[in-house]
């Protein structure tokens, strides 16, 4: 897009502002200044100075030796770094594995740590809160996957076994024994995966970028996975809670305060809840600093893609989708601890829509699936510039100084509506503008409170001007802002079924 000419009108009338400029599109217009580091509040994100913090993101996850390896067009750059803050994204799931940071038994590798805290620090510069995930699919390379080093599982396919690759191959008798292996820590894979993220948490300690470490993406339960059908699986979700506080356990001796990230079993994806901090099924949760880490795909959807069904079946995905948001419901609510959809979206644009609405409505954050470098040797256009991206693409709250209340979107128009209880903070209010959705400008309206950015800016910061509700719109010049979305969410539904 061309950068054009600010042209500035600025009116104050009856404690309203009201500020009207061109939307600024070049990434050498945005200045963000650098992440700062996060911490857990009761079910809320805090930055350093007090302030809710929302991420909007993208996962970028590269399964593959030599792994983070910037310029194979897969791992993000500077570049790519540049054109994610521009759209104002401010979190990057990073993955990681375990058979990269320890390809033989016991031994880190640290030069490929070196690459990972490289990256760490590009888009920690750009604004960008980094979630390093362990990232698994399938268990192992044995099973022509990714995740846990051959070395660690003693398990094999039995000869001439089939393997019908992803998503059922988490049905072979072979992986459910290989899974049973890890959950029992028959052969200390899960001992040597503590030592491993330990390495990774001591690399990244003190960098405050890392908005945490996520312990394992989507686990198997194993051979007990029949139990988690139709009403979720208590017994396994003991022995796998159990686990993940041992790997909890084991960053913790190297980081005391990083955020960990725990994903729900992954039967979550085929609408069955989770039990993780469900006493007496499970224990209470003690630890003041734990996400917890849901993914949010369609079952019809993911069926389409993966199995090539007919697409017709989509049609339940709103149905679906609204029962893993209930199940999101239960485990924030009993546990008190914050939320980050850590997957959704698959290119369905009304399963990729129930599940923006839904996350507004609860002011939760997202990375969505997938961002894969445009800067590299096969180059590639911006693919925020579609219909998708234009719904990712979002005028949103960043970071408030207060108790956020209703947020609303219209990503087909721009117009965006945002209330907040204020309380005491140094940092006012910060509100990303959106880079697509206002080609002439935008005027933004505080009631309650006042900009105190420049007019035209691609971000607006607000102060109260008392202790009542603030309420800021932001809309195109032509439109009185009032073409919102209903309460997100009501309408339709949520979902979940395993997309990477």
């Amino acid at each position: 897009m061309r950068t054009l000419k600010s042209i500035v009108v600025i009116a104050a009338i009856a404690g309203c502002v009201v500020a009207t400029a061109p939307a600024i599109a070049g990434a050498d217009e945005v200045a963000p200044h650098a992440a700062g580091r996060l911490h857990a509040e009761g079910p809320r994100l805090v930055d350093e100075f007090g302030r809710t913090v929302l991420l909007h993101g993208v996962n970028n996850v590269d399964k593959d030796a030599p792994y983070i390896n910037p310029g194979d067009g897969l791992t993000v750059t500077d570049r790519d770094a540049d054109l994610l803050a521009q759209h104002g994204f401010n979190t990057v799931r990073l993955g990681t594995s375990f058979d990269a940071l320890m390809p033989e038994r016991g031994q880190i590798d640290n030069t490929y740590l070196d690459r990972l805290s490289a990256v760490v620090d590009t888009l920690t510069a750009r604004g960008i809160h980094v979630l390093l995930d362990n990232h698994q699919d399938g268990l192992s390379k044995v099973w022509r996957s990714n995740g846990f080093p051959p070395w660690s599982i003693k398990a094999r396919p039995s000869p001439g076994e089939p393997n019908p690759g992803f998503p059922l191959y988490y049905l072979m008798p072979s992986m459910n024994v290989g899974w049973d292996e890890v959950w029992n820590n028959t052969h200390g894979a899960l001992d040597y995966l503590g030592t491993a993220l330990a390495a990774l948490a001591a690399k990244v300690d003190g960098k405050p970028g890392v908005l945490g470490i996520e312990l394992m993406n989507e686990p198997w339960p194993g051979s007990p996975f029949l139990t988690c059908f139709p009403n979720g699986c208590p017994d396994f979700d003991r022995k796998y809670q159990g686990a993940m506080q041992k790997l909890t356990n084991a960053i913790r001796a190297a980081s005391p305060t990083v955020p960990v990230f725990w994903e729900p079993n992954v039967t979550w994806n085929q609408l069955m809840p989770s039990n993780l901090a469900n006493p007496p099924k499970t224990p209470a949760l003690t630890d003041p600093n734990i996400v917890f880490a849901p993914h949010d795909y369609c079952i019809p959807s993911q069926a389409a893609i993966y199995l090539h069904l007919p697409e017709a079946l989509r049609a339940g995905c709103d149905l679906q989708q609204g029962n893993t948001w209930r199940n999101i419901d239960a485990i924030t609510e009993r546990a008190n601890i914050p939320t980050v959809v850590t997957e959704f979206g698959d290119g369905d644009p009304t399963v990729l829509s129930n599940t923006l609405a839904r996350a507004d409505e609860r002011f939760i954050g997202w990375q969505y699936w997938i961002y894969n470098s445009i800067f590299g040797p096969t180059g590639g256009t911006d693919p925020f510039l579609g219909d998708v991206g234009r719904q990712l693409v979002r005028t949103y709250p960043q970071a408030t100084a207060g108790n956020p209340g209703n947020l609303r979107f219209n990503s087909t128009n721009g117009d965006f509506q945002y209330s907040y209880t204020p309380k005491a903070s140094s940092r006012p209010t910060e509100i990303y503008v959106s880079d697509l959705h206002y080609p002439a400008g935008y005027v933004a309206e505080v009631t309650g409170g006042h900009t105190t950015s420049a007019a035209g800016a691609r971000t607006v910061t607000v102060e109260a001007d008392e202790s009542g509700p603030v309420t800021v719109k932001i809309h195109r010049p032509d439109s009185d802002g009032n073409d919102l979305p209903g309460a997100a969410g009501s309408a339709s539904g949520s979902t979940g079924s395993s997309g990477s």
